[in-house]
C-alpha cells in the first residue's frame, strides 16, 4: 500500500514538473509556473499595461549586457573618466540658456540612429565621396549640429580622438530628457562612429507626420521595436514646436474632401484655425512632406508655399515638466492630437491601449519611455574595430 502510495505521488510530481517545469537558483531546484502560451511555442498574451514592473529598466539591462559587445558603462573611465561630466555640463548651461535644445537634440538622436543606427552618420557633411544625410528632406530642419560640435570640441581639448561623435550624442541626448523633465536611463558607451552617410535610406526610410498607423509599425517593427516601445517614444510629441504646414491639411482639405479631419476636436480645429489661417497649398496624408516621427522639434524649414505659422507641442507647458509625456497621451484620448500620425495611435487596439495607459499612468510611461530610449540609444551601433572616432564631427577622419 505505500508502495502505491509514492508511486502516485511520484507520478503526480512528475505530471507538476513536465507542465510548469524547474528553475536553477543560486544551488536550489525551484517549482516554477509556466505560462500557457510558452509550453506550446505562442507568445504569452502580454501583460496588462497597467501591471507594475520595476524590474524593466534592470532586465533591460542585463539583456543589454548580453548583446552589446564591447559597449559598457563607464567606458572612457580610464581613457576620459570627465568625459561624461564635460556633456553633461554643456547640455545643462545649453539648456538654461535655451530649453529648445531639448527637443532638438532628441529629434536629432532619432534622425541618427533610426537611419543605419547610433553611429553619427546624420552629422557629417557632404564632400566629394560622401552625400550628406542632412541633404535628405526629412532631415533639412534638424537642428543642434553645433551642439555636439561645441562640446566635442570641448572632450578633444581634454581627451584628445578618444570620444566618439554617436556617444556624445546619446549622452547629450539622456541629457536633454532630462532636463526638459522626462525619466533618467542608464546608457552604455563605447560607440564608434560611421565613415559613410545614408541619404537615400533618410529619405525612404524616416516616416512622416501623415504616415498611416500600417507605416509607423512597419518602419519602427523592422528596426525591433513593438507597439508599446513605438507608443512610448512618441511621448517624446510633448516639447518642441511645428509649423501649421505639417497639419493644415486636417483643418482645411483632410483627405482632399475640403473638410477637416473628422477625428479631430471641433473645439481644438477652431483653436488651431486661429494659428494656422487657411494655406491653399496644404499636403495630404501620406505625400510624404515634412519631417519625420517620432520627434519634438519640427522648427525651420516648412514646405515651399506653406503656412509658417508655429504651435507649441508642450502647449505651454501644460501640466508642469513632470507631465512630459503624459500630456500628448491625454490630448490624443481627447482627439486633440496635431499631426496624422499622432492620431493614428488611437485607431488600433494594439497601439490605442498604450495611449489610454500613458495617460493614466505616469510612472509606467517613464518606465517605458526610459527602455525604449536605451533600445534606440543602443541601436546597430559600431564597436570595436568597426568605423573610427572622428575629432570632428562634420568630417570623416582622412585615410592614412
Amino acid at each position: 500500500m505505500m508502495r502505491f502510495i509514492i508511486t502516485c505521488l511520484v507520478i503526480a510530481l512528475s505530471v507538476y514538473v513536465a507542465y510548469h517545469g524547474l528553475e536553477y537558483d543560486h544551488g536550489f531546484i525551484r517549482l516554477t509556473k509556466r505560462s500557457p502560451g510558452n509550453r506550446t511555442g505562442v507568445k504569452a498574451p502580454e501583460k496588462s499595461p497597467f501591471d507594475d514592473n520595476d524590474n524593466l529598466i534592470s532586465l533591460y539591462m542585463e539583456d543589454s549586457d548580453q548583446s552589446s559587445y564591447s559597449l559598457h558603462y563607464d567606458f572612457y573611465q580610464d581613457s576620459c573618466p570627465t568625459a561624461e561630466r564635460i556633456i553633461t555640463k554643456g547640455i545643462r548651461e545649453l539648456y538654461a540658456a535655451k530649453p529648445t535644445v531639448a527637443p532638438s537634440l532628441i529629434r536629432l538622436l532619432f534622425h541618427d540612429c533610426f537611419i543605419e543606427g547610433c553611429d553619427a552618420s546624420v552629422l557629417l557633411d557632404a564632400d566629394e565621396s560622401l552625400t550628406s544625410e542632412k541633404e535628405a528632406s526629412p532631415n533639412q530642419s534638424l537642428k543642434g549640429f553645433d551642439v555636439i560640435e561645441s562640446i566635442k570640441s570641448e572632450l578633444e581639448k581634454v581627451c584628445p580622438g578618444v570620444v566618439s561623435c554617436a556617444d556624445v550624442l546619446v549622452l547629450a541626448a539622456r541629457e536633454a530628457v532630462l532636463m526638459a523633465g522626462g525619466p533618467f536611463y542608464p546608457l552604455e558607451t563605447g560607440r564608434r562612429d560611421s565613415v559613410v552617410a545614408f541619404k537615400e535610406i533618410a529619405e525612404r526610410e524616416l516616416p512622416s507626420p501623415q504616415a498611416s498607423i500600417s507605416v509607423i509599425l512597419a518602419r519602427f517593427g523592422t528596426r525591433g521595436f513593438n507597439e508599446r516601445e513605438t507608443v512610448s517614444l512618441f511621448g517624446a510629441h510633448s516639447i518642441g514646436i511645428t509649423h501649421c504646414t505639417f497639419f493644415e491639411d486636417r483643418l482645411y482639405n483632410f483627405s482632399g474632401t475640403g473638410k477637416p479631419d473628422p477625428e479631430l476636436d471641433t473645439g481644438f480645429q477652431q483653436e488651431l484655425k486661429t494659428k494656422c489661417p487657411y494655406s491653399a497649398s496644404a499636403p495630404s496624408p501620406g505625400t510624404g512632406v515634412g519631417p519625420s516621427i517620432p520627434a519634438s522639434d519640427y522648427g525651420g524649414v516648412s514646405s515651399a508655399g506653406g503656412n509658417d505659422g508655429v504651435v507649441d507641442l508642450s502647449y505651454n507647458n501644460e501640466g508642469g515638466e513632470e507631465n512630459f509625456g503624459t500630456r500628448y497621451y491625454r490630448r490624443l484620448m481627447q482627439k486633440k492630437g496635431l499631426m496624422y500620425a499622432d492620431q493614428q495611435l488611437t485607431g488600433i487596439e494594439e497601439t490605442e491601449m498604450w495611449v489610454r495607459a500613458y495617460a493614466s499612468d505616469t510612472q509606467l510611461f517613464r518606465r517605458d519611455f526610459a527602455m525604449s530610449m536605451m533600445k534606440l540609444s543602443n541601436y546597430h551601433v559600431l564597436t570595436g574595430p568597426l568605423g573610427q572616432v572622428r575629432t570632428t564631427c562634420s568630417k570623416v577622419l582622412p585615410k592614412i
